[in-house]
């Protein structure tokens, strides 16, 4: 078979994940689809509950409120699976000197579909994507992304080398078998650099958001106003990036799809005066010990105001936040986080 680049970064590649039993997945799958149906079930008879009492649908402020109480249910993972943290390689300790030595771990396991056929988070699929990214650029994956990281000025963000001394380094923490919070066990995470290998800080994640952001907004204003520089990337190259790809799903916010390398939910409104979705592209990450998440909201820009002061790139929300626990579902929050500045900033 032939996997593509754009296979790998939408996970679309058939490369398994931590699992290596292809019938666990489908039992996991499975489970998670019944309980987004019954989840839906719950939802539809409680609305139904609630016009037979008669209630006012037509209030805007009341289906305000039921949209606030209703995110938590709407944006949890169905049917999470919390013994994902017991596979084994989560806590490999093996050093690995390049990305081309640690897909050893996984290069003679068979493919779980044919590639483009389904969708399956896998981070060893980022793992050969920085393999690829080594071989074209010449240089090691670990030395081209620092080097990026100095262009987008994040200094603050390096390997999760545990030999390294790191400046302001977290201690990170899991909960036992008997609840109690404990420091989490060592691991070296040299096999998956790109999938959840690197240190990095709020600030510098803002950073990045807003070099993301610029690049995606500079398109709309270069004719406004010459002076404006370019952005890291192109507008084009960034809007690619985040347009949702057929076959793919998202488990932690079930109104998005999978992108390349970023879950997207789409601009949607079906009723007046009832839920609307915002555009915004987030994604969240999971390790022994932490728990993180970035989500970008852009401004809906008017095309009349556009090049006019002080309105200029980057327009919008960027909230992240890096948990230093295990397992903390964090996309809900920043989303809330986003809304609420995002409100903020249209009453002014």
């Amino acid at each position: 078979v032939t996997i593509t680049t754009r296979q790998l970064v939408s996970h679309l590649s058939g490369i398994r994940h931590y699992e290596k039993d292809i019938t666990k997945v489908k039992e996991e799958k499975e489970k998670a689809n019944r309980a987004l149906k019954l989840t839906k079930s719950h939802q539809d008879k409680e609305q139904k509950a609630k016009e037979g009492k008669g209630t006012e649908n037509t209030d805007c402020v009341k289906q305000k409120k039921e949209q606030d109480s209703e995110t938590k249910t709407r944006n949890s993972k169905p049917g999470r699976n919390d013994k994902e943290f017991e596979q084994e390689e989560y806590y490999l300790k093996e050093k690995f000197e390049s990305v081309i030595e640690s897909l050893k771990i996984f290069k003679n396991d068979p493919l779980f579909f044919k590639p483009g056929d389904q969708f399956l988070y896998s981070t060893y699929g980022f793992t050969l994507l920085s393999a690829v990214v080594e071989r074209a650029s010449g240089q090691k994956f670990t030395d081209y992304m620092l080097k990026m990281f100095r262009d987008l000025d994040m200094l603050s963000t390096v390997l999760d080398d545990n030999e390294a001394m790191i400046y302001n380094r977290a201690r990170c923490y899991i909960y036992n078998k008997k609840g109690r919070l404990v420091n989490a066990p060592y691991v070296d995470n040299s096999y998956k650099w790109a999938g959840g290998g690197f240190l990095s800080s709020v600030g510098d994640l803002l950073k990045f958001g807003n070099a993301l952001l610029y690049s995606y907004q500079a398109g709309q204003f270069k004719n406004k106003n010459s002076n404006l520089l370019p952005g890291y990337l192109k507008p084009s190259t960034v809007a690619m990036m985040w347009t949702p790809v057929p076959k793919t799903e998202v488990s932690w916010d079930r109104d998005g799809k999978y992108a390349m390398a970023w879950a997207v939910v789409e601009k949607n409104q079906q009723y007046g005066c009832c839920r609307q979705q915002r555009h915004y592209a987030s994604h969240t990450g999971g390790a022994v010990g932490a728990s993180s998440v970035i989500l970008i909201l852009p401004e809906e820009l008017d095309p009349e105001a556009v090049g006019t002061w002080p309105v200029a790139p980057p327009r919008g929300v960027i909230v992240t936040i890096i948990c230093n626990m295990q397992s903390v579902s964090l996309n809900s929050t920043a989303l809330k986080i986003a809304r609420e500045f995002d409100r903020e900033k249209q009453a002014r």
